[in-house]
């Protein structure tokens, strides 16, 4: 055989076999990227990895999902850009970010819209806080899935505080979003915003007086190790919701939309669930820390939620029908 010959004999087998390997994968083969701030050790992001795993049994491996925790892609506002050019294909997001664009989302973050974690729970499910999900594709380019949350957020602090009037002047780490911000104004604090990770150090250093935050976080970080006192307001409830960029949806059929969208809110439904089950034992665990604790509920705080909704009222068109929500739960 020739040397001619025996070069394209050789090629057309790595030819055939190259194509034998392209038949053998699935035709639809993907994987999508989903980005979210949160550590590994938090339930969002062990959320996010059980929808990855059911993504991927369900489709019998034809699809995947690569979880980025931790900030790995970088923080919310830039992972939502990434999202409207569709180089991220879904996140899990506070809503706190998602109000920073549509201010009509600071509704959920009204003070004492509920008043525990059933509550909140209850309202993140019902119909009237889901129907405010159908604003994302016109106004930020993302399809909203579902709910998730953290648990109620409450105040720590390293000097004693029994109330709002003891929080005056102090400077009290938030999270980067306008109606906490101006809830904690209204109260009289300094709201500082300031990354999570940044949160022990800032307390040890005096950098913050006090957190704004939940009994999850408390524990997971042991920020009671730098401030022993805790005042249990459950002033806000802290919702979490899971997204899809427009970009990609538009690009999905609907068996694909189905396996992404059905897989993904079942996880969001069982944050909420997981939080709404283990709140009364992490209240317990913090109340065993060798730590000063106070109480205050509503009735304390009525001259800044009254403020707070003399600004917001005008901002959030939903808020008078997510009270009404709210209120029926209370009543049920």
């Amino acid at each position: 055989m020739s040397i001619a010959k025996r070069f394209t004999s050789i090629l057309s087998l790595s030819l055939t076999l190259s194509l034998g390997v392209l038949a053998a994968l699935p035709a639809q083969a993907r994987e999508f990227k989903l980005g979210l701030i949160t550590p590994p050790s938090h339930d969002w992001t062990k959320a996010a990895y059980a929808f990855a795993d059911q993504v991927k049994a369900k489709s019998s491996g034809d699809y995947s999902v690569a979880v980025y925790p931790a900030r790995q892609l970088g923080n919310e506002a830039e992972m939502v850009q990434q999202l409207q050019t569709g180089a991220l294909d879904m996140a899990f997001l506070t809503v706190a970010e998602i109000s920073n664009r549509v201010p009509d989302f600071g509704a959920l973050y009204a003070p004492y819209l509920v008043d525990n974690i059933d509550q909140a729970a209850a309202l993140l499910k019902s119909d009237t806080a889901r129907s405010l999900l159908d604003q994302l594709p016109a106004e930020v380019g993302l399809v909203g899935v579902g709910y998730g949350m953290a648990g109620m957020r409450q105040v720590l602090s390293r000097d004693s505080a029994a109330g709002p009037a003891d929080l005056s002047g102090r400077k009290l780490r938030i999270t980067p979003f306008e109606p906490i911000r101006d809830f904690y104004l209204d109260v009289g604090a300094a709201p500082i915003p300031l990354p999570l990770p940044e949160v022990y150090d800032a307390l040890a250093n005096g950098q913050i007086d006090a957190i704004d935050m939940d009994f999850d976080s408390m524990l997971i970080f042991k920020f009671y190790e730098r401030a022993d006192n805790l005042l249990i307001s459950n002033h806000m409830m802290f919702p979490m919701v899971g997204v899809v960029s427009g970009r990609v949806w538009k690009g999905l059929t609907p068996a694909e939309r189905e396996l992404l969208q059905s897989n993904m809110r079942e996880q969001l439904d069982a944050v909420i669930d997981h939080f709404q089950a283990k709140e009364k034992d992490q209240e317990q665990q913090l109340r065993a820390q060798p730590i000063k604790i106070r109480e205050a509920g509503e009735r304390d705080f009525a001259e800044a939620i009254n403020k707070w909704e003399e600004t917001w009222s005008g901002k959030a068109k939903s808020l008078g029908k997510l009270r009404q929500a709210a209120a029926e739960i209370k009543g049920s």
